[in-house]
């Protein structure tokens, strides 16, 4: 692993996703679609954490915006889906 700080810092803004969403979800008032939201964020930070770990300094420094949906997508066929 090469980005283990990127990979360290896009866990701590999951874990601070869904700590928001724990709080939100006391809220009676808070709604499917911005559950849907809030979700979509804290999966984003964890894909890229996968995503980003064997990227070269040089290539992150560069990415272009295809490059960052790339890294933003869940990693099919690297993480096992729990069935």
């Amino acid at each position: 692993m090469k980005q283990r700080e990127i990979i360290l810092q896009s866990i701590v803004e999951a874990r601070e996703q869904l700590e928001a969403i724990e709080k939100s979800l006391r809220d009676p008032d808070y709604e499917e679609c911005e559950l849907q939201v809030d979700l979509e964020h804290a999966y984003h930070h964890l894909n890229y954490a996968w995503n980003v770990r064997s990227e070269s300094d040089s290539a992150l420094a560069a990415h272009s915006d295809e490059d960052f949906v790339k890294w933003s997508r869940f990693p099919i066929g690297e993480i096992h889906v729990y069935e």
